[in-house]
């Protein structure tokens, strides 16, 4: 980030606009484009989710924690983690398509 004087780069009139808010301080202009999220730009958060939606619909078909704990290679608080929060993840979804109806 480097320093820039208004004066220098910024209209006449939009320099006058700016020095109705503030005078003689640096501000910071930030960039345009937002910085993508976690693991969004090469794929890992969607194949997290995958990972985590197994782990859930093979729960919900009879798998123990401690054969998931084995297939994923997870500890078992991140199992059950996974398992409660997906499972609150699909409540929502289907509240939401109940309402839609």
């Amino acid at each position: 980030m480097g320093y820039k004087n208004g004066k220098d780069i910024l209209p006449p009139n939009l320099l006058k606009q700016l020095q109705e808010y503030i005078q003689g301080e640096i501000i910071y202009v930030p960039k345009k484009e937002q910085r993508a999220g976690w693991g969004e730009n090469n794929g890992t958060r969607q194949s997290i989710q995958k990972r985590n939606h197994e782990i859930y619909r093979l729960y919900e078909n009879g798998s123990t924690v401690r054969e998931l704990i084995r297939q994923f290679h997870l500890s078992e608080d991140s199992i059950r983690k996974i398992i409660v929060q997906t499972r609150g993840q699909a409540r929502r979804q289907q509240e939401t398509a109940g309402e839609a109806r």
